[in-house]
């Protein structure tokens, strides 16, 4: 009986498809994600959305012009505008007069949308010491470092604070 060698595996032709950094990166970010809105939901959070939290990452403290939320989210006005109306409607966010352009309209949080704004920390750095001991320090390092090389000056990104949490870096 003649026995066959095995033959290498062949990659189908769109296999960058499934295994290129983007994919891996967005896979990432949406496992991340997931658990944030988890560790939310557990916390009385569950009615927000991924959506509801890309007005929220890109409103200042102090308030932000609707036109500057849509440019930093890199979205129309009016999307941003029907977000505005969602997180409003949740009791996140009001709009008020530009205190320097009264033609212009301002987001600012609401004392709920603040306390909603302090649970979203907490499960974000929860999630993030997660992510740490999941794939150890010396990843977690290399991978934010590069990460942020990478990723250059982008607003609403603070690699630093995350570095500085980081397992490893901790004394």
């Amino acid at each position: 009986m003649k026995t066959e060698t095995p033959q290498p595996r062949r990659r189908a032709p769109d296999a960058w498809r499934l295994g290129n950094a983007g994919r891996v990166l967005g896979n990432a970010v949406t496992r991340f994600e997931s658990r944030v809105l988890e560790l939310m939901a557990a916390a009385g959070h569950a009615d927000t959305r991924l959506s509801h939290v890309n007005l929220t990452r890109h409103l200042d403290l102090e308030g932000t012009r609707i036109t500057e939320l849509a440019r930093r989210a890199r979205m129309t006005n009016a999307a941003m505008t029907e977000l505005i109306d969602q997180c409003e409607g949740l009791g996140l966010v009001q709009r008020e007069a530009d205190p320097t352009d009264k033609r212009a309209r301002m987001v600012k949080f609401t004392e709920a949308g603040r306390e909603w704004l302090k649970a979203f920390g907490l499960a974000v750095k929860k999630a993030e010491r997660e992510m740490l001991k999941d794939i150890g320090p010396e990843a977690a390092e290399v991978l934010l470092r590069g990460l942020a090389r990478y990723a250059g000056t982008v607003e609403s990104i603070r690699v630093g604070a995350l570095l500085s949490r980081s397992p490893r870096s901790r004394p």
